[in-house]
Formats: C-alpha cells, structure tokens, sequence
C-alpha cells in the first residue's frame, strides 16, 4: 500500500471513529425513549428553586428545566434531595442533570460535565438603603469601622477573610443569625450568596433592605454525566437560543427583580 493511501485509509477511520462517537448519547437516547426527563434538585434555595405554600417547585432552575424538558417534547420529572447527594445520583443514573444553583467548581467538573453557566452567582452583600447608596466598591467596605456578619465555615466566611481583611467580620453559626442580626442593627450588613440576599431584600421591603451586585464571581451551571456529546451539544444550543431571544434575561429579572411571587414563600 502506497504511503499516500495509508495516510487516506487513517484519516477516513479516524473520522468513522470521530462521527460513531459524536452519535453516541446514552442519556439523552434514554430520556427520549422515557419520554421523561429526570432533573435533579434541592428545592431550598430561593429564588433559584425552592417548595413554595401550595407544595409546587418553582423558582429559575425549575422554569429552565420545564423549557428543556419542553425543547425535548418529553414531560419533565423533578426529584428533590439533598445538594450532597445531586452528584452520586447523578453518576448512577437516577437522575438525568442537575439543575441546583450549582455552582462550576474545578472538584465537581472533575466528575461531571457542566453546560452553561446560565447564571452568575457570587457573593453579596445586604445592607440598608441608606448605607448601600454609599457603597461603590469593596474599599468602602473594607474597613475596620463597618461590620459584616457571616456564617461559619462557608464559602462567604473563606471569602470575605480575603476580600475584606480590615473589615469587622462577625462570624455567626449560620446564615439565619446574620439576618437576625441585620434585623437588629448590631451589624452593618450581611455577605451571603446572591440568591439568599437578593429574597431577603425583596422580603424586607418595608426595612428598605438592599442587595449589592456580587462582589464574587460563582457560574451556575447544568450538571450532566460524561459521555454524552449529543447531549451537551443540545443543552449549549439551548442555551444559547433561550440568551439570544432574551428568555432567560427575562426570567433572571422575574425572579431576581420582581417580588410579586415572594408571598409564595412558605
């Protein structure tokens, strides 16, 4: 065999292994064949998904899932667990994706694939108006006269420790204690993920509680197994169509922005 033909032969093969592996879609050939799609989710983090009073999911992870669900003519199943336990179901198959406000870290990316990020977390800071008009930036945070309450042993904790080492951080057991303590004024404000602040704003109305941007920057994103190129190729497509319509701008702003559905809240 001439040389020249050897090299025809490889590259035709490699493409017949490229094409057969391209074509190969465990997951999503299994979801249309259920005609279901099973998203997995904690459901205890408003606004992105959360029980509202009458016992239904809601929130932007559920109405994205519905749009998936939908865009793939199956009837959607949502399972609620614990956020620990979203990647092991995921990795043996009782679920089909995650969608959990879970945010793309290198750890969890070493186990699964993420689609998105459809959202921009990070974390936040809850003050009153009148001193929030005054925040332009971390430096009008970050000094020892203006305390932060934060919880614990978190994410915020680890966070605020190296954005705001001159502020007076209040360190507390958890989250709800920062908000007690908000409430009470025996602190300044409150650093939280974005999600938690921007609710407690819109609940907190009447004390002109406001949310600041994020000062972080955390990616949501759409959690799926391995293997699966057809799959990850329809939830980018997807994506990418609901970003370009404005659709998923829309829904960030009802559900960030718009109050009218925190009487929800049990």
């Amino acid at each position: 065999m001439k040389k020249s033909q050897f090299k025809i032969m490889m590259v035709l093969l490699l493409l017949l292994c490229f094409v057969s592996f391209a074509s190969a879609g465990p997951t999503i050939d299994n979801i249309l064949k259920k005609k279901e799609l099973v998203v997995g989710t904690t459901a205890n983090l408003p606004p992105m998904a959360f029980k509202a009073k009458d016992g239904k999911l809601k929130g932007l992870d559920i109405d994205l899932s519905r749009l998936i669900a939908s865009s793939m003519h199956v009837k959607l199943r949502l399972v609620e667990m614990p956020f620990d336990k979203l990647i092991p179901a995921l990795e043996s198959g009782k679920i089909d994706m995650i969608l959990s406000c879970m945010t793309i870290t290198p750890e969890r990316n070493l186990r699964v694939v993420y689609v998105g990020p459809y959202f921009m977390s990070g974390q936040s800071i809850l003050t009153t108006k009148d001193i929030a008009d005054k925040i332009h930036g971390l430096a009008d945070i970050n000094k020892p006269d203006f305390t932060v309450a934060v919880p614990k042993g978190t994410t915020t904790e680890r966070i605020a420790k190296m954005i705001l080492p001159k502020a007076t951080l209040v360190v507390v057991e958890s989250t709800g204690e920062t908000l007690d303590l908000l409430r009470e004024k025996k602190v300044m404000a409150l650093m939280a993920d974005y999600p938690f602040t921007s609710v407690e704003s819109m609940r907190h109305r009447n004390k002109d509680f406001v949310a600041n941007p994020p000062f972080s920057i955390e990616p949501v994103g759409i959690a799926i197994r391995q293997g699966d190129p057809l799959l990850t190729n329809f939830l980018q497509n997807t994506l990418l169509l609901l970003k370009g319509e404005g659709l998923l701008d829309k829904m960030t702003e009802r559900w960030f922005n718009d109050p009218a559905w925190i009487d929800d809240l049990p």
